[in-house]
């Protein structure tokens, strides 16, 4: 491919990229959102997480696994409990890491 055209591109990605983050920014950052609309904005980082873990830790090859053999699904449960005791993302991805490879040692 020419140099041109890929530069042309990578621009053209920045720009799909940035303005979606960057015009709410602009238009809201003079404003007093109302706190119904404050208090929905806090569900959505939560939302997204579960939309993307939910799928990765009990579908298995297009069909739901609730097994015993999902050692996904069990190393989620501690490492589920310990974000939410101790609010900490290094202790989450720690329990988690462990779980999954005291898992794989012993059960599989």
């Amino acid at each position: 491919m020419d140099q041109k055209i890929i530069f042309i591109t990578i621009l053209g990605m920045m720009v799909v990229t940035y303005l979606p983050r960057a015009l709410p920014l602009l238009a809201l950052a003079q404003r007093t959102l109302p706190e119904l609309v404050i208090r929905w904005l806090s569900f959505i980082p939560a939302a997204v997480l579960s939309a993307m873990l939910v799928p990765i830790l009990v579908l298995k090859e297009k069909s739901l696994d609730f097994s015993g053999d999902n050692i996904f699904l069990w190393a989620a449960i501690p490492t589920i409990l310990v974000s939410w005791k101790m609010k900490s993302f290094v202790g989450a991805v720690i329990m988690g890491m462990g779980c999954v490879a005291l898992g794989r040692y012993f059960f599989l």
